[in-house]
């Protein structure tokens, strides 16, 4: 990913003789958030665009030409990952199938051996390898939060077969009763929601504003304005509000985990 934004950024702060902290200080932005603009791991909103420009006396450039939001998959799902493993809270959302994190060996081949066109083998076992690395975010007992919000078709559609399915939901039965992460379902009687359109995550840090990464079919988009963030923020608790709580979305994930005759 191109990063002539934030190179030239950095070259400005440091033609004004401004540190990342004396510059976040003058336009009321954190030091962190400089740093992944300037890193190109970061977009920043109109708002901190134009704060920007009036610490560094640019005008409107940084306002004026602020980056292309709508690239390529493959480089904003990047952007994502590194955002995902800062994030101090994970909020996952998934329609049709286990979010990435929480999947296992079997049921990440499985989901990544029906892309089109069809990846070469190589190329498919090191996605899965770099999957199950972003599962080592759930190493730390304690950060980050992750709640896991699932449609009941995730649980319905037999991906990879029936011993691939029980291990998986067994492993999301293990993650819940470890408490490490929450789940709650949205089941199909429910009709329908405000998160029908496609996967979300909702990502909060310590030191930086809140981002949503949204995903369908050829397309995904980092949103990091705070007005849509918000809306999709409410939307997640809209939906949250109407699912099944912890306890009989845990009984609902071993009743499914038996059906695929994997545990009692």
């Amino acid at each position: 990913m191109s990063n002539k934004y934030g190179d030239w950024l950095r070259g400005r702060r440091e033609a004004a003789g401004l540190t990342q902290q004396e510059l976040a200080d003058s336009a009321i932005m954190t030091r962190s958030h400089i740093a992944h603009i300037e890193a190109g791991r970061r977009v920043p909103s109109p708002d901190d665009a134009r704060r920007l420009d009036r610490a560094l006396g640019t005008g409107d450039v940084l306002a004026s030409f602020l980056p292309e939001r709508d690239m390529a998959i493959a480089e904003y799902f990047e952007t994502a990952r590194l955002l995902e493993q800062q994030a101090v809270s994970l909020r996952e959302f998934a329609l049709s199938f286990i979010p990435g994190v929480l999947q296992t060996p079997a049921y990440a081949r499985t989901v990544l051996s029906t892309t089109f066109p069809p990846l070469p083998a190589d190329e498919r076992d090191q996605r899965v390898v770099t999957r199950l690395q972003r599962a080592e975010l759930l190493d730390d007992p304690v950060k980050p939060t992750f709640w896991a919000l699932l449609d009941e078709a995730v649980l319905r559609r037999t991906v990879g077969g029936p011993a691939v399915m029980a291990d998986q939901l067994t492993h999301l039965i293990d993650l819940v009763e470890s408490t490490r992460i929450r789940v709650h379902i949205l089941p199909f009687d429910l009709g329908m929601h405000p998160l029908m359109s496609s996967m979300l995550t909702l990502m909060a840090f310590d030191d930086q504003p809140p981002v949503a990464y949204a995903e369908g079919v050829r397309w995904s988009k980092i949103q990091d304005s705070p007005t849509v963030v918000e809306e999709l923020e409410n939307r997640y608790q809209l939906a949250l509000a109407d699912a099944l709580p912890l306890n009989e979305s845990l009984a609902l994930l071993k009743a499914r985990a038996k059906d695929y005759g994997h545990r009692d």
